[in-house]
Formats: structure tokens, C-alpha cells, sequence
């Protein structure tokens, strides 16, 4: 299957394993570029060393295209830039807008620049200033996400901006990505749907907690305790314990995070900062997005699914196994075909 994704970026599918912090290391990138999508390594919570190094990792284990994902609001932007391009790496994501120069700069040097957005204005802002293309996430999406579902948001998008849109939020299957290309996508980005792999590092004790969630409605909930924007993530009692949380626990997480950073507690103030996204905070969420990485980290490597935040999408309902990338990809793309042959017998008729 041939699209804007596919000719933009090289790989085989029209299909993205976004970036995931501490999920979307070399292992899965690397997996999923293999199966002929497009993987994508989280480079936020890797200092610049630890992403070089997983870059070579993914370079070693197979020749597909892959990308890097980027947190354009990060004091060392620039250098991480310039390593993505030293390095030869085919497509730069980013979870926030990227800033002009940064655009232009990947833009020079051949690199696809594929920024996030969750609202039409930001993605006329981001193609106005020369992104390739964008992933639109709608509010079904894990994470970081907006309040207008995909169904609503992607139509406006496609509609508002002349580059390739690439829809996240709710996908998991062939349907969904032929309902996309309907929409006018040129492919998928999908979360979830590859954390719970077999590829996936996340481990097993936590793909059990994601595979018990079978209530679309009610097994996620979007919060905004975990770093003041909202956040949806797997309804837990300690999620439930951040959204009654006060000052005195972000001090206490904030401690620890400072504990395993090294960073003084001005350092800590000054990156919570930088994740307040031009939000209104208090100083409880201000130390509440510092420390998020701990949250993420207690969970998806220390496998402690009591202590730890978990982003979900509410596709998490309708998700009861553990393929491989290889297995998901090849499955989603026959599911693709069959939709297709009959939305033709349809038109025949």
C-alpha cells in the first residue's frame, strides 16, 4: 500500500509505533522498521550519549527507515538535532511544535520533520513553517492529549493544511487505517497497540495491568495530576490517589526524582517549568511535571504498576493479545485489504 507516508518516509506500511518514553527504545523502533512500518525511538527520557547509542543499536539491527522523537522544548534541542543528522536518520517527530530553526534546519540537511498536534491551528502553525508532515492525535490517544475525538479533529485538519496527515487516536487494526485513508491520512500512528507487543520492554506484569482493561470507558481516565496538562493514562488506585494529591506529595516525588537525576532542586523547579506548555500551574504540578519520568519510569521499567503512571488510549479496551510488530503489522495490513475488497463489492453493487 502505497501513500503520501510511505513515498515521504521510505518504509513499506503506512504505519507509525509513536515515541514512547521508556517503551520506544531501539528494541521496538527497530522491530517495527523490520516489519516495514515506521518505528520511532523516544529520545526524551535518553541523554544525548544513551540516544546516539540506541540510533547505532536500531542501525545494526536493520537497514528500514526509522525516526527519532524529540522534546523541541529541550535545553540541548540543537545538539540532538545535529546528532539525528550525523547520524543519517531518516524522520524527527516531535510531541510538541518544533521551533522554526529547527525546521529548517533538519529541512536542509533531508531529514522528514513530522511534528504531534492535538487542534487544527497547530497544525497550520507547524506547516506554515515547513513541516513534511503531522500526526494528528484525537482525545482517544494516551497521553498527552486534546478533548476533540479523531473522528471530529482529523477531517479539520486534512482539510485545513496541503502537507501529509498521518491520524492517532483509537487505531489498533486494518479497519481503522482504511477508515483514515477515508478520512484523507496518508496512515496511522499507533501507541498502545505497540506497547503491547512481544517487542515491547515493558514488562510483563504491567502488558497483564493494560490487558485487563476491557471498559473502554472506564478503564482510562484523562488527568491532569500527573504534569498539570492532560494526561490519559490507566485508572489505578494510584492514579486515583494523584488526582486527591496536594504539595506535600510532589515535594516527596520530587525528591526522589531529584534523588535519581542528580538535579539540584533549581533544576528541578526550572524543568518543571519547561513542561508547563504555557500553562497555568501550581507550584504542586509544577514539581508534579519534573518528576513525571519517575511516575513513567516506576511502571514501565521497574514494573511497578501500584507506584507507577501508565499512558493509555482507550483502544486499551479492545486489545487482548501480545503479537509481535511483524505479526500486528502483517495482520493489520491483511485486515486492510479485506476492508477495502468489500468497500469495492459495496460500490459495485
Amino acid at each position: 500500500m502505497r501513500t503520501a507516508l510511505t513515498e515521504l518516509t521510505g518504509c513499506r506500511h503506512p504505519i507509525v509505533q509513536t515515541g514512547m518514553g521508556y517503551v520506544a527504545g531501539a528494541r521496538l523502533a527497530a522491530a517495527t522498521s523490520a516489519a516495514g512500518g515506521l518505528g520511532v525511538i523516544a529520545a526524551a527520557t535518553l541523554s544525548v550519549a544513551e540516544m546516539t547509542v540506541a540510533i547505532r543499536n536500531v542501525k545494526e539491527r536493520t537497514d528500514a527507515p526509522f525516526g527519532v522523537n524529540l522534546r523541541s522544548d529541550a535545553d540541548d534541542a540543537a545538539e540532538r538535532v545535529e546528532t539525528l543528522i550525523r547520524e543519517g536518520v531518516r524522520v524527527a517527530s516531535f510531541a510538541l511544535a518544533p521551533r522554526r530553526e529547527l525546521i529548517a534546519r533538519l529541512r536542509d540537511a533531508g531529514v522528514v520533520t513530522i511534528p504531534s498536534v492535538g487542534a487544527r491551528r497547530h497544525a497550520e502553525k507547524v506547516a506554515a513553517w515547513g513541516a513534511d508532515a503531522v500526526i494528528v492525535q484525537g482525545g482517544e490517544g494516551g497521553g498527552h492529549t486534546g478533548p476533540v475525538a479523531t473522528t471530529l479533529l482529523l477531517p479539520q485538519v486534512v482539510d485545513a493544511v496541503d502537507i501529509p496527515v498521518i491520524a492517532a487516536g483509537g487505531f489498533f487494526d486494518g479497519r481503522g487505517l482504511v477508515a483514515a485513508l477515508a478520512y484523507g491520512a496518508c496512515g496511522v500512528a499507533m501507541g498502545t497497540r505497540f506497547l503491547l507487543t512481544s517487542d515491547s520492554p515493558v514488562p510483563d506484569a504491567v502488558k497483564r495491568v493494560y490487558l485487563d482493561a476491557r471498559d473502554t470507558a472506564r478503564d482510562t481516565v484523562v488527568t491532569t495530576k500527573v504534569d498539570g496538562v492532560p494526561h490519559r493514562v490507566l485508572r489505578t488506585p494510584f492514579v486515583e490517589s494523584l488526582e486527591r494529591s496536594r504539595l506535600l506529595r510532589a515535594v516527596v516525588n520530587g525528591a526522589r526524582f531529584r534523588r535519581l537525576s542528580g538535579l539540584s532542586w533549581g533544576e528541578l523547579i526550572r524543568e518543571g517549568r519547561r513542561m508547563r506548555h504555557g500553562r497555568e500551574l501550581t507550584w504542586a504540578q509544577v514539581l508534579q511535571a519534573a518528576n513525571t519520568p519517575v511516575l513513567l519510569r516506576a511502571a514501565m521499567v521497574e514494573g511497578r504498576a501500584d507506584l507507577g503512571v501508565m499512558a493509555s488510549g482507550q483502544v486499551v479496551g479492545v486489545i487482548d493479545d501480545l503479537p509481535s510488530c511483524r505479526e500486528l503489522i502483517e495482520r493489520i495490513m491483511a485486515e486492510a485489504e479485506n476492508a477495502l475488497l468489500a468497500l469495492e463489492t459495496v460500490r459495485r453493487r
